[in-house]
């Protein structure tokens, strides 16, 4: 269920309440772990969706920085691709958690526009067991999410997909203050 459009420049900009794994898009953005081999919530999801292949090939990429991003092929998924960003977990916000989580966002930007895709849907990176405030993710995800699109031309089509009712309110709430309203 679409919640809000917003449109910047060539950009179509998207809150949805959906399951991420069911989006025909070019690349899903997994809230992985450092490890990037499958955990919980919406990795788990991502995952199991995707089926063993993903994990094999997950298995070969060495794991993943805290922050930064790493693309596979999306396998099972109606998705072409996923690009695993790991985020940071929350110990109270002074061991640089805020800049880590809007580099997960920059750097899903860049690989996708390295790859020429122009779609992609995030999930709420670092909220579910790493307990990153919801508000405060909601924030920095949209807002690094603008600030980088000018460096990602290819890119003409950001979904933010919340698992909940509520994550939707709060993205809402900060994409509402951008841009146009889309027909």
């Amino acid at each position: 269920m679409t919640v809000l459009t917003r449109r910047i420049g060539d950009v179509q900009l998207d809150v949805i309440v959906a399951d991420i794994t069911t989006l025909s898009v070019d690349a899903i953005v997994n809230a992985a772990n450092t490890s990037l081999l499958g955990g919980g919530g919406v990795d788990g999801a991502i995952h199991r969706a995707a089926g063993p292949e993903l994990l094999a090939e997950c298995r070969m990429l060495g794991g993943c920085r805290t922050g930064d991003a790493k693309i596979t092929k999306g396998y099972r998924l109606p998705a072409r691709h996923v690009i695993h960003a790991v985020g940071p977990v929350w110990y109270g916000g002074d061991r640089g958690e805020a800049e880590a989580l809007n580099s997960c966002y920059r750097r899903a930007l860049e690989i996708s526009q390295a790859n020429g895709l122009t779609s992609l849907a995030f999930s709420a990176i670092s909220t579910g067991v790493y307990r990153f405030p919801a508000d405060r993710a909601a924030k920095i995800a949209v807002h690094a999410t603008i600030d980088t699109l000018p460096t990602a031309p290819s890119v003409t089509r950001v979904i933010f997909c919340c698992f909940s009712e509520a994550s939707a309110v709060l993205h809402t709430d900060v994409l509402a203050r951008y841009g146009s309203p889309c027909a």
